[in-house]
């Protein structure tokens, strides 16, 4: 049986091989350097679905946009119009602890994801014309799952939250890609060291938060579902996008699960492997 740290390693190292690609566009939707959206236009006729990509890395500043783009160019070569949005990720740990890179920003990391989707219709007329809003899909990979998923739950927030929207956002679906899409089980397995209550602003913070964030609670959403997971993976074991799955079945809605043997948490994004092909067809089938 090969070594699952081995294996995990060869698999990152594949998926981050790929040189950067180069957007077709960029646009900002805010102030902040990082509140920018790369745009890459379909590789055939338009118009083409719209296919919103979130970035993982645990929240964590040291990953940004850069690291998806073969996937986002992946994307584009097989027909979708790609959103590749970028946001405010956690800093370092400030002296004297030094502990490194933090995960997430409350409420900044929310406001941008809330605010680039919102933006996105606009700037997409503009900026990426073969694009046709109407076919929305939002993916994202890990972190970025939790992301993507917690866009498409904006209208079930609680009251007076500063992001709900008042009717369901108009997507296709969303694809989640490892997602870190249950907090409780997130946390009991220690996902990303600690990510998830960094997220949230710490220990003291989170319960108060949790509510307002973890996707497993913000159910059922009403928007097409579906999770693709490696069944390999350390990173973000499948036990965490399970208990996803078992608590929209409880709230009385269907996610469709998909479960990829010998896979771990890279390549789902990977352009070389074979599960990036099994993604782009789970975003087609809500797309198109």
């Amino acid at each position: 049986m090969p070594d699952p740290a081995a294996r995990d390693a060869a698999e990152e190292a594949s998926a981050l091989s790929h040189p950067p690609v180069d957007p077709d566009s960029t646009a900002a939707y805010g102030d902040h350097p990082d509140q920018v959206v790369d745009f890459y236009a379909p590789r055939g006729d338009g118009p083409a679905p719209l296919v919103v990509v979130l970035h993982g890395g645990a929240w964590r500043a040291p990953y940004d946009r850069r690291h998806i783009t073969p996937f986002v160019d992946f994307l584009a070569r097989h027909g979708f119009a790609v959103a590749n949005v970028e946001y405010r990720r956690g800093g370092e740990i400030p002296a004297p602890r030094g502990e490194g890179p933090v995960a997430g920003r409350w409420p900044e990391t929310f406001d941008d994801v809330a605010a680039a989707l919102d933006a996105l219709p606009a700037l997409a007329r503009t900026h990426l014309p073969q694009a046709d809003p109407r076919r929305t899909v939002v993916t994202g990979h890990s972190a970025g799952g939790h992301l993507a998923l917690w866009a498409a739950a904006r209208h079930v927030l609680p009251t007076g939250a500063r992001w709900r929207l008042d009717a369901p956002p108009p997507l296709r679906g969303v694809v989640a890609l490892a997602p870190i899409a249950h907090f409780e089980r997130a946390v009991e397995l220690d996902v990303c060291t600690g990510a998830v209550r960094q997220l949230l602003g710490g220990d003291a913070a989170f319960e108060s938060r949790a509510g307002y964030a973890d996707p497993a609670v913000l159910l059922p959403t009403g928007i097409a579902t579906a999770v693709v997971q490696g069944r390999e993976d350390t990173v973000v074991p499948p036990a965490v996008a399970e208990a996803y799955v078992d608590a929209a079945a409880k709230a009385g809605e269907m996610v469709g699960l998909t479960l990829l043997d010998g896979v771990g948490h890279f390549p789902l994004i990977d352009p070389a492997a074979d599960a990036c092909a099994v993604v782009a067809e789970e975003i087609a089938q809500l797309a198109w």
